[in-house]
């Protein structure tokens, strides 16, 4: 029998995580680093090589497609506004856990001591890349969203948000010139579409042993388990706001907003989901996501193409989620009380944050210095935090995942292109 796309890539975390463990108790680390890990950069590599060509290519296809100025404010103003529903709900539920369960009561003098010396230097150098872009003027980021050179953009991942801007504007041209003349630009563009997709497929071959060198990888290099129990209480807390997010308000949207099966849903979405768990990167996973939502879930291209490039930059309800339960932890930690007030800061801070997050590991830590220095929680906190923070970025980048298939589907039924054969709850 042959064995479907996610039951391949969990087999080969789980024996990742086995051959790591096993690595790591026999001092064989630099076996693993050298010799394990490089396949599992290349995988990466090349998820992110083709993420670019992806939303380029499929964003003039589907924006083609719409004929109509119109269609295409509609699908914008809905994209935008539950990607802020969803980011708002996130932070909210990370700040009612964290108060409830107070993770930072729970940590004693002496792990706090250590996590402050041990991760000190890992946090001052995320506090010094959020200074320079604390220091930009309030206006900053809408300037960064315009490319000055296209071309340069397209060469860095975390500047999508510039190629979304320009290929976007590719698109009005096409739909606001005479239909002739745009469709050799077209056609071209479909063409290539399919070249792309099947280069994913091709790339997805790859994908068991490429998570099988990640999940070693991560098995060998994180801090030793005696310092992670002492955060214990507090990665509970964030895994079970994510958990709320995935298992409660993702599956109550699909249900009453897209009339769409959640188990369908979440069947159709598991490699995506798996592959964001090991690559701990949103526009690393989002080929496969947009493969996924459109051949599985049944979301048109023009919707998927739009919805879910701008999901893997602005939409982070994983990270803002996270940002809110750390800072409270942080807070907690270190003795300081948060009024309500400051708390409410944290919402609009945490979620404007999440929106200038690049979709790149780690990126969720430069931001939440911003989110601490707002609440006015001391930024050298952020030490307490850095050992764990590894596989909690696994699991929020599943989450920012999920949550971008989710709003695309809801989309798309608002918009009459969901797939109708797939759509039974």
């Amino acid at each position: 029998m042959k064995l479907a796309l996610h039951w391949k890539i969990l087999i080969g975390m789980l024996f990742g995580l086995a051959f790591g463990y096993v690595m790591k108790n026999l001092e064989m680390k630099g076996i693993v680093v050298d010799w394990i890990k490089p396949f599992g950069t290349i995988f990466i590599n090349l998820l992110k090589m083709i993420a670019v060509p992806l939303i380029i290519v499929s964003l003039i296809v589907g924006l083609s497609d719409l004929k109509d100025i119109a269609k295409l404010s509609k699908l914008g103003g809905r994209t935008v506004v539950l990607y802020l529903v969803t980011t708002v709900t996130a932070v909210c539920i990370g700040l009612v856990l964290a108060n409830l369960i107070k993770p930072g009561n729970y940590i004693n003098d002496e792990s706090r001591k250590s996590l402050l010396e041990n991760f000190a230097g890992d946090a001052a150098k995320k506090i010094e890349l959020a200074a320079s872009a604390k220091n930009q003027g309030p206006l900053q980021p809408l300037v960064d969203v315009v490319p000055e050179n296209f071309f340069l953009a397209m060469t860095d991942n975390a500047s999508m948000l510039k190629v979304i801007l320009f290929v976007i504007l590719i698109g009005i041209g096409l739909i606001l010139i005479d239909e002739n003349k745009a469709k050799p630009v077209v056609d071209f563009f479909k063409g290539l579409n399919e070249v792309i997709l099947k280069i994913i497929d091709i790339i997805m071959l790859f994908s068991p042993i490429g998570v099988f060198a990640l999940m070693a990888a991560l098995m060998v290099e994180i801090p030793d388990f005696s310092t992670l129990n002492a955060l214990g209480i507090y990665a509970l807390t964030v895994v079970l706001g994510l958990i709320v997010m995935t298992f409660v308000i993702y599956p109550t949207m699909l249900i009453f907003l897209a009339k769409y099966s959640p188990v369908k849903f979440f069947k159709a979405i598991a490699p995506a989901q798996l592959l964001a768990f090991s690559t701990s990167s949103s526009a690393a996973t989002l080929p496969v996501t947009m493969e996924r939502v459109i051949e599985n879930v049944g979301v048109d291209e023009e919707v998927a193409s739009f919805v879910l490039p701008l999901g893997a930059t602005v939409n982070m309800d994983g990270t803002s989620l996270y940002q809110a339960v750390a800072a409270v932890f942080i807070a907690q930690a270190m003795g300081i009380p948060l009024d309500l007030q400051t708390q409410l800061m944290i919402i609009v801070t945490a979620t404007l944050a999440s929106i200038g997050s690049a979709a790149v590991p780690s990126a969720g830590m430069v931001m939440l210095v911003i989110v601490l220095g707002q609440a006015g929680i001391p930024e050298a906190g952020l030490a307490l935090i850095f050992a764990i923070d590894r596989p909690l970025d696994m699991c929020r980048t599943v989450v920012n995942v999920t949550s971008d298939a989710v709003v695309s589907t809801v989309v798309a039924k608002s918009v009459g292109k969901l797939n109708p054969i797939n759509t039974e709850v």
